[in-house]
């Protein structure tokens, strides 16, 4: 079993228990950094089908946010060819793992979740590297991934198969309903939560019954060749799980194949939506369970206690320099308190630090790369032109900041309500700041955005609360959190959903109990028992 249950191991991290003391968990990543660093760079990592390494395609190199003269590894990139053949192996390999009886194959799961548990001191380091998250963030990442592996498990037999009997309507006969899988998913993951995301749809799709081909994002070959080890590890067939490192290529690869079944995305807006178009232009409907972003407010009235507030927005705001999905970019505050809160959230953001998050002190690393840098310094610009740049907008330089992305805080407020910059996803370490005088208004106004993913609320009056869990149009709702306004969902404590643009037509979320019957579909069967 993991050390995580081991009460003399170093206390488990989540994205909520930010006042314990971690010491322990900086100890022993102190100690493991120089051997991780210093056997990186020396492999190829190549795409995975059947099992065996699929060689002669060609190859790329990733390199390291935190510092681009660090080369992670050489990649093989999934050529389309290899792609076909992923799909083909699986479709062959899948009807035998979908007849294996569903207690067997949650058990598979189950221990894959215990494997990646037992991996998360090799995870979440390479987290750090190949993303740039802070070492806590890196290390509940680990942690939430072996927890959806096992949830998903659980969730299967608490639903019993997801098998039910049905009221006969003649005695003669025997009526039952039960969920079967779809087939082969393709599972399409992003670069800023690569091994949680991955696992979320990779083990639900799996536990239902289905085979999985995987694509990792472009710069996580490392966090993805490791999780996918875990799975076969566990007793998944090698036939069932493939593993097709690479970039848009590969995707576009993937998502043309017809051989799929189903498509579950993690990414932007406007692939998800491409991605839906182009299955619902098949010969038939296939599930596509996407999530696809968000433009997340908060809102904090004269009531709420400020400090939190301000604890909470900044958390939300600069997790992972901004480039969460349920990053909180937009924050609705009682004019009544105003400058009181403006205060206390530039000063509580002033506190982070910026830097190599290799270090333990380290809050916010560097953006993802020179793109992301870009569109920084341009919303900058607009910001400084349309409203007030209140803190932040610089790009800190010398040293090992010359060779990454590291960029301030922003925090800006005096922009128009339907400026760009308070409508569209910027995935960035920036957060527009609103007072208002009326809070049903500030609530219809954060709900005019085409997303609706994650909304914060601060507030001392139930009346207030109850206003905002009613009329906020968003799938994941948080009051009155001081570990983040907007962020922070965890497996089977909060499911994470989108709305409107955020979410798929299903309506479901993942890490709760309903996320895992969109891999399979309904199936009934009536039977004359004489």
């Amino acid at each position: 079993m993991s050390d995580i249950f081991d009460d003399t191991a170093p206390p488990r991290v989540t994205y909520s228990n930010t006042g314990t003391d971690f010491s322990p968990v900086h100890d022993r990543l102190d100690q493991l950094f120089p051997a991780l660093e210093a056997g990186l760079g020396r492999e190829t990592v190549f795409p995975l089908v059947e099992g065996h390494p699929v060689t002669g395609t060609v190859t790329t190199t990733i390199r390291s946010p935190i510092d681009r003269d660090m080369t992670l590894a050489e990649v093989a990139e999934a050529s389309a060819v290899t792609v076909a053949r992923a799909v083909a192996v699986a479709r062959a390999a899948q009807p035998a793992w979908a007849a294996m009886p569903w207690p067997e194959r949650a058990a598979i799961i189950r221990r894959a979740g215990d494997i990646l548990a037992d991996m998360k001191w090799r995870m979440g380091p390479l987290l750090v590297l190949e993303v740039g998250k802070s070492r806590l963030e890196a290390m509940g990442e680990a942690e939430e991934a072996a927890d959806l592996a096992r949830y998903y498990a659980a969730e299967m037999e608490r639903n019993l198969g997801y098998e039910r009997q049905l009221p006969r309507a003649k005695p003669e006969e025997s009526c039952g309903s039960l969920l079967r899988p779809y087939g082969v998913f393709g599972v399409i993951a992003p670069f800023n939560f690569p091994v949680a995301l991955s696992v979320n749809m990779i083990s639900a799709a799996l536990v239902a019954g289905n085979a999985v081909v995987y694509k990792p994002g472009q710069i996580n070959a490392l966090t993805g060749a490791l999780l996918v080890q875990a799975f076969l590890k566990a007793g998944v067939p090698a036939g069932v799980l493939a593993f097709l490192p690479g970039g848009a290529a590969t995707g576009e690869a993937l998502v043309a194949d017809k051989g799929l079944d189903g498509i579950a995305f993690t990414g932007s807006h406007a692939v998800g939506m491409e991605i839906h178009r182009r299955f619902a232009a098949g010969r038939f409907a296939r599930p596509v369970i996407v999530e696809m972003g968000g433009k997340n407010p908060a809102y904090v009235t004269a009531t709420a206690d400020l400090d939190r507030a301000a604890e909470g927005v900044a958390r939300s705001g600069f997790g992972l320099q901004g480039q969460k999905c349920s990053a909180l970019s937009k924050v609705y505050v009682a004019a009544a308190i105003y400058d009181d809160f403006l205060d206390r959230l530039t000063a509580r953001t002033a506190t982070l630090t910026l830097g190599d998050p290799r270090r333990r002190e380290v809050f916010m690393g560097p953006v993802i790369d020179d793109r992301a840098a870009a569109r920084q310094a341009a919303a900058v610009d607009e910001a400084r032109r349309a409203g007030r740049v209140i803190m932040g907008g610089e790009r800190l330089g010398g040293g090992i900041y010359d060779r990454g992305c590291y960029l301030a805080p922003v925090i800006v407020d005096r922009l128009g309500p339907d400026h760009r910059l308070n409508s569209d996803e910027l995935f960035l370490p920036f957060i527009s700041v609103q007072p208002f005088d009326d809070l049903a208004a500030a609530i219809a106004d954060g709900n005019r955005v085409a997303y609706g993913l994650t909304a914060g609320c601060y507030a001392g009056r139930q009346a207030e609360i109850d206003l905002f869990l009613d009329r906020a149009e968003a799938g994941a709702l948080y009051v009155n959190r001081a570990s983040g306004a907007t962020t922070g969902a965890w497996p089977g404590h909060q499911p994470f959903c989108g709305w409107k643009g955020s979410g798929g037509a299903g309506g479901k979320g993942g890490l709760g109990p309903w996320y895992l019957p969109q891999f399979m579909r309904e199936q009934s069967r009536t039977v004359m028992l004489r």
